[in-house]
C-alpha cells in the first residue's frame, strides 16, 4: 500500500525546510516512544530508563494524550508550533491558537481515537483545568526527558538542515526529495510513501514543508486539519542508526566527542553556554539550556561574543544570541 504525493511545478517551487526543531513537538513525538520498550534503536533504551526514573506524577496526563505505539494518533495541537526558541514560547503559542484550530484538531482526534478520554475533549473545547494539567505535564516532562539532550538535538537538526541545503544547491529540489529517507521514493513528479491504503494526494500548489524530527523512527506526513491551503508537512527522522541516536541521547555536559573537547578547550560551563546558543535565544534561555544563572550566562556570552563565536542583537530591553558560522563549526565539528 502506498501514498502517492503528486507535485506540480508550483509545488516544487514551494518546498521549504523548517529552520529549527520545536521543543514541544519533539516532546510530543517522544511520548509514544517513551512508552514502547524496544521500539526504535537500542540507544533509545537508555534514554527511556533515565527519563522514566525522573518522571513526576504531573506527567501522567500526557501518557493518555499521546499513548504508546507509533500507530496511535499524536495530538496535532502540540506539534503545530514551529521555530520556537524555548518550551515556554511553544506552550504560549499553543494555548493562544484560535478556537477553530482546536475544534478541527478535536474532530481529527475523535476520528482517529473513537474512545478518546473525555478530558481530552474538554481540553480542546477550552477547559482551563485540563489545560493547566497538560501545561504542567509538558513542563515536567520536558525537564526530565528532553532538556538534558536539547543542545545536542538542536545541533543535530541544524546539521541535517545544512546537509539538505547543500543537496538542494548541488542537485536541485528533486535531488532533495529523492534523498529524504530510505522509505520514501521519488519518481518525478511523485513522492511515494508507505501507507495503510493506496492513496493519491495532489498538492495543487500548496507545496511541502520538510521538518527534520529527532523522536521519529519513520516519516510522518500531515495535512493541516484547519487550513486546507497550508503546505503538506513531511516530518522525517534526523537519526537513522544507533550511532546517531547515541550521539544525541547523552545528557549535556557528559557527551563524548566534540563537546568534551570543547570543555577541555574553554571549560565546561562556557562550552554548555555555546551549545545552548545552537537554537538562539535570550540570556535567560541560554542560562536554562546550560544549567547556570542568568548572570553567569551573560558573562560567558560576552566572552564568546568577543571570540567571534556568537552574535548578540538587542531589541529594546531584550537580547537575542545566535551562533556565528565559526561558533557553529566549532560546536558541530570540534576543534581541529
Amino acid at each position: 500500500m502506498t501514498l502517492r504525493v503528486h507535485f506540480d511545478a508550483e509545488d516544487l517551487a514551494r518546498v521549504r525546510i523548517t529552520p529549527v526543531p520545536d521543543p514541544l513537538a519533539e516532546a510530543t513525538f517522544s511520548l509514544p516512544l517513551l512508552q514502547s520498550p524496544g521500539l526504535g534503536a537500542p540507544a533509545l533504551d537508555g534514554w527511556r530508563q533515565r527519563s522514566l526514573r525522573r518522571l513526576s506524577p504531573a506527567v501522567r496526563p500526557l501518557l493518555e494524550l499521546a499513548p504508546a505505539g507509533l500507530d496511535e494518533y499524536v495530538p496535532e495541537a502540540f506539534i503545530r508550533v514551529r521555530g520556537s526558541a524555548s518550551l515556554e514560547d511553544s506552550l504560549r503559542s499553543t494555548w493562544s491558537m484560535p478556537r477553530r484550530i482546536w475544534t478541527a484538531d478535536l474532530s481529527v482526534t475523535e476520528e482517529w481515537r473513537p474512545t478518546v478520554p473525555r478530558w481530552i475533549g474538554d481540553l480542546h473545547t477550552g477547559d482551563r483545568e485540563a489545560a493547566l494539567l497538560v501545561d504542567r505535564g509538558f513542563r515536567a516532562y520536558y525537564d526530565a526527558a528532553i532538556a538534558p539532550y536539547w543542545p545536542q538535538l538542536a545541533a543535530s537538526a541544524h546539521a541535517d538542515r545544512t546537509h539538505r541545503a547543500r543537496v538542494l544547491a548541488d542537485h536541485g529540489v528533486e535531488g532533495l526529495l529523492a534523498g529524504l529517507h530510505p522509505s520514501l521514493r521519488w519518481e518525478s513528479p511523485v513522492l511515494h510513501a508507505p501507507c495503510t491504503m493506496d492513496v493519491d494526494l495532489h498538492l495543487g500548489g500548496r507545496g511541502v514543508l520538510l521538518t527534520p524530527t529527532f523522536f521519529l523512527t519513520a516519516p510522518v506526513m500531515r495535512l493541516d486539519s484547519a487550513d486546507p491551503d497550508a503546505p503538506l508537512e513531511v516530518r522525517y527522522p534526523v537519526a537513522r542508526d544507533p550511532g546517531a541516536y547515541r550521539s544525541v541521547l547523552v545528557p549535556a555536559g557528559t557527551r563524548p566527542g566534540e563537546l568534551a573537547h570543547l570543555e577541555a578547550l574553554m571549560g565546561r560551563t562556557r562550552a554548555r553556554v555555546l551549545a545552548a546558543a545552537a537554537t538562539g535565544g535570550s540570556t535567560a534561555q541560554l542560562a536554562r539550556g546550560a544549567g547556570v544563572s542568568p548572570a553567569s550566562a551573560s558573562e560567558h556570552a560576552t566572552v564568546l561574543r568577543t571570540a567571534g563565536l556568537i552574535t548578540t542583537r538587542r531589541a529594546g530591553s531584550a537580547v537575542h544570541h545566535e551562533l556565528t558560522p565559526l561558533g557553529r563549526a566549532l560546536l558541530e565539528n570540534g576543534p581541529a
